[in-house]
């Protein structure tokens, strides 16, 4: 089981239906949310500065891609920068709602970027993730 996840979406029922289907399947302790890029990049920020070594790093991040403020690609392009190293080992699930060609083979360019699902995130998806992370 995961420590923390961060689900990264801007739909406020799609970030509940998240830690609800996370829960119900013991994936991960604790879920933690944000509604955009840059909320996401303000919560690594915080733990970048912050002297608390019990704070804890996201081990998984879910990531929607069309979001207003901040998209999923402009987060992964500040998050994959030397800037973020310390965090950026956190391999990253694409959760989008669209499956677009072209966001597919954007994605590829991305190592970090470890499968690419479709929305709603469901149980069976998580059993496919914990043993896709084991191997």
């Amino acid at each position: 089981m995961l420590e923390q996840i961060l689900c990264i979406d801007d739909d406020p029922i799609t970030l509940m239906l998240c830690k609800k289907v996370i829960s119900k399947s013991s994936f991960s302790h604790e879920v933690i949310t944000a509604q955009n890029g840059e909320e996401a990049l303000h919560h690594f920020n915080t733990l970048k500065y912050t002297n608390d070594k019990n704070k804890r790093k996201p081990e998984l991040i879910f990531l929607d891609l069309n979001m207003p403020i901040m998209g999923g690609w402009e987060f992964l392009d500040h998050f994959t920068s030397s800037d973020y190293n310390e965090f950026n080992s956190a391999p990253v699930i694409v959760l989008s709602s669209t499956i677009d060609p072209d966001d597919l083979a954007k994605a590829k360019k991305y190592p970090i970027i470890i499968d690419f699902l479709s929305k709603p995130i469901t149980l069976p998806m998580l059993e496919y993730l914990k043993k896709k992370i084991e191997q």
